[in-house]
């Protein structure tokens, strides 16, 4: 059920003909989030170009004097994340844009982490790309978590035992329902 779910999501998240302006929204309320305001060091994720884009949201961030981190991922599902440098970028097996560094930040020194995902439930549970990857980094995690999304993502499903929430959900409601 999950996979079907995630690529009707998908699908949708491809045509959403009002991403633009959506995205500008979503950025705007990440950063006037009280999450983002206390947070000095944040991790977030370079994203797709069917995601919610993410580079606007870096590069306030970095106006604003925060310590960037973006994610590395490795097999089984290992993820850490390094400091954001934007010529210091490769293509990773996903098709995805990665540091090349490997120099972990340690988890304890994030304040904030944005969370990626394809499908929430109005608990913060989320259905990713499959890897588990946001799930094993979150579980012990103890800072803020926040995920931005369109509301086309919105979905009920019940997550499994593995399953780690986002804490706060910022919604883009569109009219295309």
């Amino acid at each position: 059920m999950k996979k079907e779910l995630r690529q009707t999501v998908l699908n949708q998240m491809k045509s959403l003909s009002e991403k633009e302006q959506a995205d500008g929204w979503l950025t705007h309320h990440m950063l006037q989030s009280r999450a983002y305001q206390e947070a000095r060091v944040i991790a977030t994720y370079l994203s797709m170009p069917h995601e919610v884009s993410t580079a606007d949201f870096i590069k306030q961030a970095q106006l604003d004097g925060k310590r960037v981190l973006v994610p590395k991922t490795y097999g089984q599902g290992r993820m850490i994340f390094v400091d954001y440098d934007e010529s210091r970028l490769q293509k990773s097996s996903f098709g995805l844009m990665e540091p090349i560094s490997e120099e972990a930040v340690d988890k304890t020194e994030i304040d904030l982490i944005h969370v990626p995902g394809v499908v929430f439930n109005s608990q913060g549970f989320r259905i990713g790309y499959g890897g588990g990857y946001y799930d094993r980094y979150l579980a012990d995690f103890s800072g803020a978590s926040v995920s931005t999304l369109y509301q086309i993502q919105l979905a009920n499903f019940k997550p499994d035992l593995h399953d780690v929430s986002v804490k706060e959900l910022i919604i883009y409601e569109t009219n295309l329902r």
